[in-house]
Order: structure tokens, then sequence, then C-alpha cells
């Protein structure tokens, strides 16, 4: 089995999340990715709860398999490194504010003529343009400014989503671009530079958002219940809330023979243009009868009649579902020592003829890999 990334090398200069999210993924798919840290105090997340023994699962997680340099900027002999370990990596990736790079003279426009062929990744808040460009940001200032805050939980209470949506999507959009310009390199023999914004990952996952506001009228929250689809949100059972989604006439029809509802020949409900004129109605119909019987009877008999429904989980339910662990997406994050320390999220890209084990590498000690580092870049 081979790992398709087998062979790049990534130097990361990201911290947090949204950089360190992306090269995560790169990692887990073959890439050698070295975290540039800085000296005694490392990267941030360093210190970010849940902590084991002083370490940080939120680290251990999202650095898994990755390894370690720290470096002073300011001082010749680290910078000489700097500079090796640059000559040899096929991608930079950061995610400071513009301007932050190019203060140490690591900016695209100072390394690109050095090194024509290293594709330089670059996630932060606003993106490297435009009149916002150097506001700080963080995931729920992305959240709200981009609309999702709005349209999560109800008009009167927004909420943030429950993970960091805005820094992930960066994240993932920022290997698409890597992936694209490592593709691209293999035919131009140049590296490119990616530029993401957190705020335009965002936006970009308003997929149904976007072109109904431009069509008016604009969305608004509506907690559980899709904009586009009926009946798809969560109703009450008689012990509580299973959420429900039967998008299509077919599958409707089979909703209201399964709760034993006159309603498939209703013209009020004849499509789903109806069923959304008349959500209200509906959901009162249907609870009408899930309110019959618990959960477990309704999650039972829909699924047999081919409707989708599921659970609500709470997280402890998430990490007992079995199909997630027959999938290797709990996994165990090891220690130093090779034992299991920390539970994080599998890699969800399954992929012929690339292990998918059921346990990850280390995250690195801060510094840890300095001297197979000095090794491999025949340094003294």
């Amino acid at each position: 089995m081979s790992l398709p990334l087998a062979g790049v090398t990534i130097v990361d200069f990201s911290r947090i999340l949204s950089g360190p999210y992306a090269t995560m993924i790169l990692a887990d798919l073959g890439a050698v990715v070295i975290k540039v840290e800085r000296p005694g105090r490392g990267d941030g997340a360093r210190a970010l709860p849940p902590l084991k023994d002083g370490k940080s699962g939120f680290f251990a997680a999202i650095n898994r398999g990755k390894r370690s340099i720290a470096l002073d900027l300011e001082a010749e002999a680290d910078r000489s490194l700097l500079d090796r370990l640059l000559d040899r990596a096929d991608v930079l990736v950061e995610n400071f504010r513009p301007g932050v790079m190019a203060r140490h003279g690591l900016d695209w426009e100072a390394l690109r003529p050095r090194l024509p062929r290293l594709i330089y990744a670059s996630v932060s808040g606003y993106g490297q343009t435009g009149p916002d460009a150097k506001r700080p940001a963080y995931d729920a200032v992305v959240q709200a400014r981009g609309g999702l805050m709005g349209l999560t939980g109800t008009a009167d209470a927004p909420a943030r989503a429950g993970s960091s949506v805005g820094d992930l999507a960066g994240g993932m959009f920022l290997v698409q671009g890597i992936l694209a310009a490592l593709y691209d390199r293999e035919k131009t023999g140049r590296g490119r530079r990616v530029d993401i914004g957190l705020l335009d990952a965002q936006l970009a996952l308003m997929e149904q958002a976007v072109p109904q506001t431009a069509l008016g009228p604009a969305p608004q929250a509506s907690g559980t219940r899709h904009p586009a689809l009926a009946p798809c949100e969560a109703v009450a059972a008689s012990d509580g809330p299973f959420m429900l989604a039967a998008g299509t006439d077919a599958q409707f029809e089979r909703l209201c023979l399964a709760l034993q509802l006159p309603l498939a020949e209703d013209p009020r409900f004849a499509d789903n243009a109806a069923r959304l004129a008349h959500v209200r109605l509906l959901k009162r119909l249907i609870e009408a009868a899930t309110l019959e019987h618990p959960r477990s009877h309704w999650l039972s008999r829909l699924t047999a009649a081919g409707v989708p429904c599921a659970p609500i989980q709470s997280m402890e339910q998430v990490m007992k579902d079995p199909q997630l662990l027959s999938r290797n997406m709990i996994v165990d994050v090891l220690d130093r020592y090779g034992r299991a320390s920390f539970k994080a999220a599998g890699n969800p890209i399954k992929m012929s003829e690339m292990e998918d084990r059921p346990a990850r590498p280390a995250a690195p000690e801060l510094d840890g890999n300095r001297a197979d580092i000095l090794r491999w870049l025949g340094a003294d």
C-alpha cells in the first residue's frame, strides 16, 4: 500500500486550527509535514483543552503525524536552517495576517524568484486582498459575518455552529488549492500562490442561501428545518425529538404509509413546493402520529420503510456509533511511546490501496524532531 502524497514535503508555519487542519489532512495522505514553531512556546494550540498529563488532546488530534522544529527567525543559524528546509520543500503553509511573513522576508514575492517551484499557501481571516485583508478574525467572527450564525438557531437567538466550520472550511479549501497547484506544477514546473480567506470559505458553504437571497426573499433561521425540502426537520416522539428527512415524493409516500397518515394524495402536500408552502401544518400532522410512540419505534419503522431518519445523538453516542467505528472514523492518537493517548476523528477520505489505520502517529513534541530534520538536511 502507498499513500498518494508520499514524497511531498510541507513546511508549515501555521498554528491553532485552519492551517494545521489542512496540513493534518495532507499528512494523513502521506505528506511529510514539518511544523516550524516559536522556540519555548510553539503553537498556541499546545495549551488548549482538553488536557491530559499536561498535553492537549486538541493539539494531538490536529497535529498527529507531523514533525516539529523550533526556529528563531531572527537568529542567523536558525534562518540558515529554514532556508535549507525551504530549498527542499514542495509547499509552504502559513495562516498569519497579511504582512506578517513579509516582515521576516518570507512572503511570496520574496521567495518566488529563488524558489520558483514552491507552492505558497496562505489562509487568513479575509484573504490577501480587499479592504479588510489585515483585520484579525476568529471562526465565530466569520460565522457571524458570513451569514451562518444568522441562519443557525432561531430568529430571536442566533447561534454559533457546534464546530468551528469557518476555520475547518478554510482548511479544506486550502487543501484543494494545494492539490490543484501540485497537479499544475507537474505540467508547468512552476509553483503557485494559494490564497484562502475564512470569510470567503464560510460564504462558499452557503449553498442554498446565496441564490435564494439573490432571488428573494432571503432565508431566515428555522432551527432544524431545511429551507428547501419538506418534511426535513426534527419531529417529536413520545420521549423526545428525532430527525426526519423525506425529500422526494416517493419518500413522502413511504412516510405516510409508515405513519398511517392519509396525506400522500392531499393536494396541499402533492409535491415538495406544496409541502414547503404548508410546512408548519405538515409538521403538526406528522407529530400527531409520532407522539404516540418513542423514538426507537419510529426510527426502526421508518428505516425499514426506506425513509431517511436518525437519532439526534450526543457526542458520547457518536463516539460509539457502529457505522463510524466500522469506518475507522474514531481513531487513537498515540503518544511518543506508542501508547494510545487521545481520540480523534479519522480520515474521511477512503481510497483504494491506501491503509486506513485505527491508530495515528503521535503529535510532535516542541522541537522534538530537530535532530532528525538536521540529519535529513545533512546539516552539522
